[in-house]
């Protein structure tokens, strides 16, 4: 039965975005990561008296988390602002508050870590910095029983979807923005930067116990995976960005949509522009609708009430926080974000698309055009760590870890896939 009285407005969708506008802006992060077993690096399963669902069950009792069901199955922890959940292949998320300093989100990581480590050792799991899973494959990976996750499984199409939502994990930045005109700069801007940062930032060469000869399998599994709601959300339009990314989301096919308690199969029969003018069945569009579709949307850079930045692989936490550090500097400053936008002015948007399909493989080596990728990255980064330092509040050390590998033309995978084939080859 839908409720539903009145037709959703375009309008009513245009103030979700409206309403991102802030006047104190603050950096959020997202942060996944693999659950392998400590006797063999094989991801950890959902199920069983040793598995996810159970040590869910039991970090919830450390600090009074509470849990978010689906269906009645444990698919997560909240405490206040922070979730603990857990993504289709039991990837193991940490959202957080957004602060205003990066040393603030720092110590709640270094807090909710500190209670996660017994508990850890007791079920001899390791929570992984990694960007792909070491071992396990996508076929020995069952998905964690939340109903939308056996869906989506099923709908995405790209021949490494199953890749992508089984073994990957990443890191995501979230910025805010003051109106319109800030968003488009900074959503224009990450997308240009992405390329550059998912270079920098590598660190999922090994899959399936061996060197696949990527720098980022995770990238190349997400650039093999359903191109209607992946890639760019727009195309660097200078105006009017709420609008060209409502666009963006109207056009794209439907999974599913969600009434109480009840999960309504689309499979994509219809995008949501036509949800919106016909309906589906004996249902309208309702505002939440629309929120459920823009969540199944995954650009590298998705546009909400703030600006999700989603292309860095996993990685060791020292460069989490250099994340962070780069797009503070960036994004928070406006003499920063000029230098930056002029810095990558010189290339168009098919420049740039053609270049995020040889990033995966190449990295740091990869060339754009006459230009080598380590050297604009290495200037990328200067950019961040002056418009820290004129801050004074001493951010920039945060930069340090990547600047230092980035001007050697590393890549955190570069330090962190020797150790880990050897500790895959002990088993």
């Amino acid at each position: 039965m839908n409720y539903c009285k009145e037709k959703l407005r375009t309008e009513e969708i245009l103030k979700l975005f409206q309403s991102g506008c802030k006047t104190d802006t603050k950096l959020g992060l997202e942060y996944e990561r693999i659950p392998v077993s400590t006797k063999d690096y094989r991801n950890v399963s959902y199920y069983g008296e040793w598995g996810i669902c159970e040590f869910l069950s039991d970090f919830a009792k450390v600090d009074n988390w509470d849990y978010l069901l689906d269906d009645l199955n444990i698919i997560g922890l909240k405490k206040l602002h922070n979730t603990v959940t857990i993504e289709p292949g039991c990837q193991f998320e940490i959202s957080l508050e957004p602060q205003k300093f990066i040393k603030q989100i720092k110590s709640e990581i270094d807090r909710i870590n500190k209670e996660l480590k017994p508990l850890l050792k007791r079920y001899e799991i390791e929570l992984l910095n990694y960007g792909v899973s070491p071992v396990s494959t996508y076929r020995f990976i069952q998905l964690n029983p939340k109903r939308r996750y056996k869906l989506m499984a099923n709908y995405l199409g790209g021949i490494l979807s199953d890749v992508m939502m089984r073994e990957t994990a990443g890191i995501q930045v979230c910025v805010d923005y003051k109106d319109e005109e800030d968003a488009t700069k900074k959503f224009n801007l990450a997308n240009k930067l992405s390329p550059f940062t998912t270079a920098m930032f590598a660190n999922s060469q090994i899959r399936g116990g061996v060197d696949t000869g990527y720098k980022s399998f995770r990238a190349l599994a997400w650039l093999n995976t359903d191109n209607e709601r992946c890639g760019f959300g727009t195309k660097f339009r200078n105006e009017n960005l709420f609008k060209s990314y409502i666009d963006f989301l109207m056009n794209i096919p439907m999974i599913f949509i969600q009434r109480e308690n009840e999960i309504i199969p689309i499979n994509g029969k219809i995008n949501f522009k036509q949800f919106l003018d016909n309906g589906y069945e004996n249902y309208s569009a309702t505002i939440e609708d629309f929120k459920l579709h823009a969540n199944l949307a995954f650009p590298d850079v998705r546009l909400n009430s703030f600006i999700e930045i989603r292309n860095h692989d996993c990685v060791p936490e020292e460069f989490i926080y250099s994340a962070l550090a780069l797009y503070k500097g960036i994004m928070y400053d406006s003499e920063a974000l000029e230098s930056a936008e002029e810095l990558l002015e010189r290339f168009d948007y098919e420049e740039i698309s053609e270049f995020r399909y040889r990033v995966p493989r190449e990295g740091l080596k990869t060339r754009l055009g006459h230009y080598k990728v380590k050297d604009i990255a290495k200037e990328i980064i200067e950019i961040a760590y002056y418009s820290l330092k004129t801050q004074f509040e001493k951010e920039e050390e945060f930069l340090t870890p990547i600047k230092e590998l980035t001007n050697q033309g590393l890549t955190p995978g570069d330090i962190v896939t020797p150790i880990l084939k050897t500790k895959i080859t002990q088993y």
